[in-house]
Formats: C-alpha cells, sequence, structure tokens
C-alpha cells in the first residue's frame, strides 16, 4: 500500500456493525479501540471481515497532542 497520509495505524478488526447504509468499523491498535464511519459497499468492497488486519488511516490538516 502506498498512501501520502502520514497517521495510519495499523490494527485488527474487532467490529462491524452495518446499519441501513453505513458501518461501524472497530479496529484494535494494539488496546486502544478507533473506529470509522464507511459505506457498507466499502466494507464489501475492501473484504472487511471480524479479524482482519487493517490500517485506520487519519487524513486531518492537524493531529495535535495532548497530555494529562
Amino acid at each position: 500500500m502506498k498512501i501520502s497520509a502520514r497517521n495510519q495505524l495499523k490494527g485488527r478488526i474487532v467490529e462491524i456493525t452495518k446499519g441501513a447504509t453505513t458501518a461501524h468499523v472497530r479496529i484494535d491498535i494494539g488496546g486502544a479501540i478507533v473506529t470509522s464511519s464507511i459505506t457498507n459497499a466499502a466494507v464489501d468492497d475492501l473484504g472487511l471481515t471480524i479479524g482482519k488486519e487493517a490500517y485506520a488511516v487519519v487524513k486531518a490538516s492537524d493531529v495535535m497532542i495532548a497530555i494529562d
């Protein structure tokens, strides 16, 4: 895979919940869960299944850092 986005979080799909047109895909990236909302068609086209490795790709002009 080649992509220009710098924020690529590799993980494993732990849940896929399809709605009428949109699916919520949850990816475990080492103990933290990232949730993406994508179309049901995209889930099918990508062949996404629970347990499959995938990347959460964050496209943003800014990525902020916070601490407690």
